[in-house]
C-alpha cells in the first residue's frame, strides 16, 4: 500500500526520556493471608456447612495476584468442608461463548490446578427479579446451582460513568455473574434509567432473590498491587464501595502532564481494563452513554502499537485510538470485538482508526498529522499500557514540566528503539 510522501519518507523524531513514577505503594504484606481472614469475617455472618456447594466468580480483569487471591479463597472453603467450583463472571468476554470465557480465565491463571477448584463455564442465566419495574434480573444457573454464591473483583474508577460507586462488586453481580444476557439487559436499560442507579437497582435485586453471599473487593495501589482486600456484604455493599472507590482513586496512577500532543500505547487488552485502554488515564471514551472524561487527560492523536495475547482476540478499545498497526488488525478477533461493543452498547469502541504497516510508522503518523509542529516541539508520551505507568517515556519537549512533578523521576534519554522491522524496542 502506498502512503503518502511525509509518511514514506524517513522521520526524525526527537530524544524521549526514560521517566520513572513513584506512585503511593502500600501493599498488603500477606494477600493469602489477608484473604482467608476476610472469608473468616464473611462466613460468620453467611455460614457454609461441610458438604455445600459455592460457586466463585471470577472476571476477567487481570487483577494482579488474581489467582493466589482465588486459590486463598477456596482453599479456605475447602478447608471448612465446602465444595468450591469456579464460575466466569464476565459478561460477554470471550466471545459470549462457555468455552471461550474458560480460555480467558485460563490465560489469567485460574483453573483447577492453580486454584484447586473445577471451573464451569456456561453462559445459562435464569430471571430471578426485575429492577426499575421492568428489567430482567438474570443470575448464572450455574451460580443458582450452588448452594451459596459468591465473587471477586477489583474496587476502581469506571471506564463508562463517574458515580458514588462505579466498578466493584454491584458490577460484579449486575453483569458478570448475569453473563451475556444480563449484561446486555443491564447495557441497554443503562440507556433508560442510568448507569449507577440502575447498578444499585439490580445489584438489591440479586442480593434479595438469589443466593448471593458477599463479595471479595480488592483495591489495588498506584503500583498494581493489592493494597486493601475486604469481603463485602449485600446491605453493605454500596456503603463501603463508596470508601473504597475514594481509595482507589487516591491511588490511581497519573500521567504527569494533563495534555499531550502524541499518546503512544504499547498495548491494549481486556485484562488491562474492560475499556481496553482506561480512559481515565487517556481521556478517550467518545460514546453514546460515557460520562466526559476529557478533564483526566489530553491527547491530540493517540496510537495502539499491539494487542495484548491475554485478551484473546478482544479488542474493544482500538476505535478510541486515530491509529493502529497492521499487528493489531492482526491480531484482532472482530466478532469478539463486535460481540463486546453491541453488548455494552459502546459501538465506537470497535471502529477502526488508520492502520499503519509498522511501529514506527503509526507513531510518524502521530507526529505528521497535528500540524505544523516542529519534532522536538511535539509534547509526546510512550507508555506500556494504561495499568503499568511506573515507567513511562516522554519528549524533550515534556522534560521541564515533568522534572517539576513531585512523583517523577527522569533517568536517561536517547533515540526511540526501532528494530529492523519496525518493532518499537521498548517494551521488550
Amino acid at each position: 500500500m502506498r502512503y503518502p510522501s511525509y509518511i514514506e519518507a524517513d522521520f526524525p523524531f526527537p530524544d524521549f526520556y526514560r521517566i520513572r513514577m513513584h506512585f503511593a505503594s502500600d501493599p498488603v504484606p500477606d494477600v493469602t493471608a489477608a484473604v482467608r481472614n476476610a472469608m473468616a469475617a464473611a462466613l460468620e455472618t453467611s455460614p457454609v456447612s461441610p458438604g455445600e456447594t459455592v460457586a466463585v466468580g471470577v472476571g476477567s480483569r487481570g487483577i494482579t495476584r488474581l489467582p493466589e487471591m482465588v486459590g486463598a479463597m477456596c482453599g479456605h472453603l475447602k478447608e471448612i468442608g465446602a465444595r468450591p467450583f469456579i464460575i466466569p463472571a464476565m459478561g460477554s468476554h470471550g466471545g459470549a461463548v462457555d468455552e471461550g470465557q474458560a480460555a480467558v480465565l485460563a490465560s489469567l491463571g485460574i483453573t483447577e490446578s492453580a486454584c484447586g477448584a473445577p471451573v464451569r463455564s456456561r453462559l445459562a442465566v435464569r430471571r430471578i427479579g426485575t429492577a426499575m419495574g421492568e428489567m430482567p434480573v438474570l443470575f448464572s444457573e450455574d451460580a443458582l446451582a450452588a448452594d451459596h454464591s459468591i465473587c471477586i473483583n477489583r474496587i476502581k474508577p469506571h471506564t463508562k460513568f463517574k458515580a458514588a460507586a462505579e466498578s466493584g462488586i454491584f458490577k460484579m453481580l449486575c453483569i458478570g455473574m448475569g453473563k451475556h444476557d444480563g449484561a446486555l439487559a443491564f447495557h441497554r436499560y443503562a440507556l433508560k434509567h442510568g448507569f449507577f442507579p440502575l447498578l444499585e437497582a439490580v445489584g438489591d435485586a440479586v442480593a434479595r432473590e438469589s443466593n448471593f453471599r458477599f463479595g471479595m473487593a480488592v483495591v489495588e495501589d498506584g503500583r498494581d498491587r493489592p493494597t486493601h482486600i475486604e469481603a463485602l456484604m449485600p446491605p453493605d455493599i454500596v456503603d463501603r464501595e463508596k470508601v473504597l472507590l475514594r481509595m482507589a482513586e487516591d491511588r490511581l496512577p497519573r500521567l504527569p502532564a494533563r495534555t499531550a500532543d502524541v499518546l503512544v500505547i504499547g498495548k491494549i487488552g481486556k485484562e488491562i481494563s474492560g475499556a481496553g485502554m482506561d480512559p481515565n488515564i487517556t481521556g478517550r471514551a467518545y460514546d453514546l452513554m460515557e460520562s466526559d472524561f476529557s478533564g483526566m487527560f489530553n491527547a491530540t492523536r493517540v496510537a495502539i502499537l499491539n494487542l495484548s495475547e491475554a485478551s484473546k482476540g478482544n479488542a474493544i478499545g482500538l476505535g478510541n485510538a486515530d491509529i493502529i498497526t497492521e499487528k493489531v488488525w492482526d491480531a484482532m478477533d472482530y466478532e469478539a470485538t463486535v460481540m463486546n461493543a453491541l453488548t455494552g452498547i459502546s459501538l465506537r469502541k470497535a471502529a477502526i482508526p488508520v492502520r499503519l504497516p509498522t511501529d514506527r510508522k503509526a507513531i510518524q503518523a502521530c507526529f505528521t498529522t497535528i500540524g505544523p509542529k516542529a519534532p522536538d516541539d511535539v509534547r509526546a508520551f510512550v507508555i506500556r499500557d494504561t495499568r503499568h505507568l511506573s515507567e513511562i517515556w516522554a519528549s524533550t519537549a515534556l522534560k521541564d514540566e515533568i522534572a517539576a512533578h513531585p512523583a517523577a523521576e527522569i533517568l536517561d534519554d536517547g533515540a526511540l528503539p526501532f528494530d529492523e522491522d519496525g518493532n518499537l524496542l521498548l517494551f521488550e
